[in-house]
């Protein structure tokens, strides 16, 4: 599994291009902008792009959707809950004052233990309800992309609508915790750095280790 890593959009998510190396095949996991820079990878590493994967569908890992899918023809993946979601219209009005474009319609929708495959290689889908009602993290042992789930010595922001704090401590605890110790974190967001592992975040991550 080969992964490249750029930040992206005026938020600066952590979009990642996911490849086997063996067949060329490969998803893009949050493209929120900078699509040139995106398609530029691509295009470099020769690649085929099947799908593009949303962790969730807040409009900052979205926003990209629509030009990646119209020069790749890849398929945009989502978790079914956040496609329900976000079609609400309170929800997508609340969410415009971003100004960032709305996501093409999905054409997977997603659940829990759900497989991406793409060549040679595959993720499993984890539903870690909590930061939105539909998040998910993607697993391929040893990488897991943990969307706006699980950050470096953080977690996603329950705020929002759709959030909630106890769900998200509980799709940590449950779901992500579990996996070895050297599972690689793969964040949404770089905010406390660019990677990190489920161990080390068992350790030092104040959100996840009970001192907050």
């Amino acid at each position: 599994m080969h992964i490249r890593a750029l930040t992206v959009g005026s938020m600066a998510v952590c979009c990642y291009v996911v490849a086997c190396k063996e067949t060329s095949r490969a998803i893009v996991i949050d493209p929120g902008g900078n699509e040139a820079d995106i398609l530029a990878i691509c295009k470099q590493d020769g690649l085929q792009v099947d799908y593009i994967v949303n962790t969730h569908g807040h409009p900052d890992h979205v926003c990209g959707n629509g030009v990646i899918q119209k020069a790749t023809g890849a398929r945009i993946a989502m978790h079914r809950e956040d496609v329900e979601f976000f079609g609400r219209p309170e929800v997508t009005q609340y969410f415009s004052v971003l100004g960032l474009p709305a996501s093409p319609p999905v054409d997977l929708q997603l659940k829990d233990n759900d497989t991406i495959n793409f060549g040679n290689q595959a993720l499993r889908v984890i539903h870690t309800p909590g930061h939105t009602p539909g998040g998910i993290c993607l697993y391929g042992p040893p990488n897991l992309f943990t969307g706006d789930t699980l950050f470096v010595g953080g977690v996603g922001r329950t705020d929002f609508p759709g959030g909630n704090s106890a769900t998200l401590q509980h799709s940590i605890q449950s779901r992500l915790l579990s996996l070895p110790p050297a599972t690689v974190v793969w964040p949404g967001h770089g905010y406390g750095g660019a990677s990190s592992t489920i161990g080390k975040e068992m350790r030092s991550n104040p959100f996840v280790n009970g001192e907050i």
